[in-house]
């Protein structure tokens, strides 16, 4: 090894035998001159055409610019007002809270204020105040499990292809719902805002979902049109479009007692049902997988969407009874036993999907304790309507669940709590 004092003089030496290279010059050939520009000339006459043609086509712009400009004050001059002057209702008085209702409300739906219904007001600004994103969680784990041969047992996989493949097109069926159903008929301006807001969440939902298949390499054609093709998904997704379809009909307009009946229908069909019991099979699975350290990027993009989910449910419940608050005349007796079949069919369902997706007992659960959960789901969703409860002596096997489910500022993810919302998905832990 050698010393510092002889690594100097190495380079010393370095120096001194590279010396006499560096004082030959290399010979530098002189460089050659440069061709003269070649510069195009035009006569007097040729110059004085161009600026006259130039002079000719702005005179002929500014005549169309003038031509346009007539012809827009002349259509105003013509313009009907009659129509928009009714729309507008000219003159009339400002909107008050006791003009406000939830369906067929005749008020100015364009003026946000004054709020009759804070709580849907609220709801807007909790979900704003959620804003995440599916890039921003790190999918490399996953990824690398995904593909291990010996990351996840079939069972597991399976549950993971199927839950994506149901969620994936489910929360699309639940935004189209939204922007060409509910909206048209909620005629609240401050739940309409919270109704936009939950139509972008969907979206982010359904992003989501393609960001973990397309970060796991799977067949995406296979996964997003798996509710046509595995009879468990594609049940819960026929019965979600049975019940919903009728309002996206241009033609559906509310004021009958059959009309109105109808919206509640399709609201207790959307909110309680398909968001209310059909996502918890699924939630469930995942998040337990989470739990034991496995597919933590996927259980971290549904603790979200379940967050997302929660606030959509309760604010669905909330509207259906708001609707049944004012109008008493459309909860009648068969109405609502109507409504207590429609809880069991959606029940009966995802337990048939969780039989599906669950032949043998994993990550901690089986059919047979999914099946009292889901059952335990139903009797809570009959409760917040204002129905009997149809299973008794049911419990919740799955107790850590009612922390997310039902996630508040105060709630636990995963044996940590979450303090603070903020925006862009940045949450602060503890």
């Amino acid at each position: 090894m050698l010393s510092w004092d002889e690594y100097n003089t190495e380079e010393v030496v370095a120096e001194k035998t590279a010396a006499p290279v560096a004082a030959e010059q290399p010979v530098v050939e002189p460089e050659a001159p440069l061709p003269e520009p070649i510069v195009e000339t035009i006569s007097e006459e040729e110059a004085g055409e161009e600026m006259v043609a130039a002079m000719a086509g702005a005179v002929a712009a500014d005549a169309e610019a003038e031509q346009a400009l007539e012809a827009a004050n002349r259509a105003l001059e013509e313009m009907d007002v009659a129509p928009g002057l009714e729309e507008l209702e000219m003159g009339a008085a400002r909107v008050s809270v006791d003009e406000k209702a939830m369906i067929n409300c005749r008020a100015d739906l364009n003026q946000l204020v004054p709020f009759k219904y804070d709580w849907a007001w609220q709801k807007y600004l909790d979900g704003c105040a959620n804003h995440w994103m599916p890039q921003e969680i790190n999918m490399t784990a996953d990824v690398a499990t995904w593909k291990s041969n010996d990351g996840l047992s079939e069972d597991e996989r399976r549950i993971v292809l199927r839950s994506l493949g149901y969620f994936s097109t489910a929360d699309s069926l639940v935004a189209n719902n939204l922007v060409l159903a509910i909206y048209r008929h909620i005629t609240n301006p401050e739940c309409r805002q919270y109704l936009l807001r939950q139509a972008f969440e969907e979206a982010i939902h359904t992003h989501a979902y393609q960001y973990c298949i397309e970060s796991l390499g799977m067949d995406e054609g296979e996964v997003f049109n798996m509710y046509r093709e595995v009879p468990s998904v594609a049940k819960k997704a026929a019965w979600s479009l049975s019940h919903t379809h009728s309002l996206s009909d241009p033609s559906f307009h509310t004021g009958t007692l059959e009309a109105d009946q109808e919206l509640l229908r399709n609201l207790i069909g959307f909110y309680a049902v398909t968001e209310g019991i059909f996502f918890y099979c699924g939630f469930t699975q995942i998040l337990s997988m989470g739990r034991r350290n496995k597919m933590t990027g996927v259980a971290e993009q549904f603790q979200y969407i379940l967050r997302d989910e929660s606030m959509h449910l309760n604010f669905g419940i909330d509207v259906i009874n708001q609707i049944k608050l004012e109008n008493p005349h459309l909860w009648t007796e068969d109405f609502k036993q109507e409504v207590v079949q429609m809880i069991l069919e959606g029940t009966q369902l995802e337990i048939e999907y969780a039989r599906d997706t669950m032949p043998r007992g994993v990550l901690g659960m089986n059919a047979g304790m999914m099946e009292e959960y889901l059952q335990f789901i139903a009797n809570r969703r009959l409760s917040q309507l204002g129905l009997p409860e149809q299973f008794a002596g049911v419990q919740n096997p799955f107790p850590w669940m009612s922390e997310i489910m039902d996630l508040r500022k105060e709630k636990n993810f995963f044996e940590t709590r979450v303090i603070e919302y903020q925006t862009g998905g940045a949450l602060s832990w503890d």
